[in-house]
């Protein structure tokens, strides 16, 4: 069995506002998540798809996903709209070291 790899992900807010926590979704599970940088355990050897959501407990907003190769090294860097009806970014940096 091949060990887990772990994928770095940074979550910004706006300056401005209040926001509800993120939520970051991987491979379809759920898991509450502050704001900053952290990792994440994935599935070595396996395309994986990441997707993070905001919710203020009447509605889901700022959603983006984006797949992630198996075995590429990546930095996710997730920001939050500036308005609750817009989408949420999330881009891949290649190259930067973990």
């Amino acid at each position: 069995m091949t060990p887990p790899s772990r994928l770095q992900l940074t979550l910004h807010k706006p300056r401005l506002g209040w926001f509800p926590k993120p939520t970051v979704v991987v491979n379809g599970r759920g898991h509450p998540a502050q704001w900053g940088t952290g990792t994440w355990q994935i599935r070595a050897g396996e395309k994986t798809e990441i997707a993070v959501y905001l919710f203020n407990r009447l509605w889901k907003f700022g959603t983006a996903r984006i797949p992630v190769e198996a075995g590429e090294q990546a930095v996710l860097i997730y920001s939050a709209p500036w308005l609750p009806f817009l989408p949420g970014s999330l881009k891949i940096e290649h190259g930067r070291d973990h």
